[in-house]
């Protein structure tokens, strides 16, 4: 079984109904693949929804239905925090959050599913785009 971590970009993808949601559609939909979601994303979805003013609550229970949410405790964020601290240096315009979704999937054994470039290049990530 694969296992996945979806971000942000890739689920506002996904409920956009975009090309790029259709290769992440293809993922999620798929019953042999193990879908995560990250607690922080479930934040940044519900500010994407809410600057655009569509309630999330829909949204939220796909979500919820499709992937199991990944909680965080101290210790994993004093970890990301120190992993951010190493990559920050080579990677300028990479921030906690994402470092927080990269975190999930490395102690996962999975891939971050994305369309953004501050992954691009790493070695745990798929790239929509």
């Amino acid at each position: 079984m694969n296992r996945f971590v979806i971000d942000a970009y890739a689920w506002v993808e996904y409920f956009g109904g975009s090309l790029l949601g259709e290769k992440v559609k293809s993922i999620v939909e798929n019953t042999s693949n193990e879908i995560f979601t990250n607690v922080l994303t479930i934040a940044e979805m519900a500010s994407h929804f809410e600057r655009k003013g569509i309630a999330f609550v829909e949204a939220k229970r796909i979500i919820f239905s499709l992937s199991t949410i990944y909680i965080i405790d101290e210790t994993f964020a004093e970890d990301a925090g120190k992993l951010h601290a190493k990559i920050k240096p080579l990677r300028k315009h990479m921030g906690l959050a994402d470092v927080i979704i990269l975190l999930t999937a490395r102690k996962l054994g999975a891939k971050v599913v994305t369309g953004d470039e501050d992954f691009k290049g790493l070695k745990e990530v798929i790239m929509i785009k």
